[in-house]
């Protein structure tokens, strides 16, 4: 199956002018090209490209994007390099979540100590544990 640059956008969620740029940078190898000259963009760029897509909202930097792309061209031999990019942006992801998650902690003790001012303010006991109203 074969898809227009606007088609692979819609079905990518990325813009055409993405598309462009990642085929400019690199990231994306140029599509085929329709009878008429225009870019036919298979399963397998729709693929790649929502694999690229997964790296960038991981916070991957284009360079390491375009080092991953270009190690991919390479195929198997490649693989070892591949894989030390992987680990490292998985590493990456893991100490913002723990990041996030200390954030998250924060915010929900802020919001049970209002809660408990709350129910102060409006003569209300706070719930107990094991003790349901």
């Amino acid at each position: 199956m074969s898809y227009s640059i606007a088609e692979a956008a819609r079905r990518s969620g990325l813009s055409i002018d993405t598309l462009r740029y990642y085929e400019r940078i690199k990231l994306l190898d140029p599509p085929a090209r329709d009878a008429a000259g225009r870019r036919a963009y298979s399963d397998d760029d729709l693929n790649w490209l929502g694999f690229l897509t997964k790296l960038r909202t991981t916070g991957m930097p284009i360079k390491s994007m375009r080092e991953y792309a270009s190690l991919r061209r390479h195929g198997v031999a490649s693989a070892g390099r591949r894989k030390a990019l992987l680990v490292e942006q998985r590493r990456s992801v893991a100490e913002r979540i723990a990041e996030l998650q200390g954030c998250l902690d924060i915010l929900d003790y802020k919001i049970d100590n209002y809660a408990q001012i709350e129910r102060k303010a409006f003569g209300v006991e706070p719930e107990r544990e094991g003790i349901s109203a």
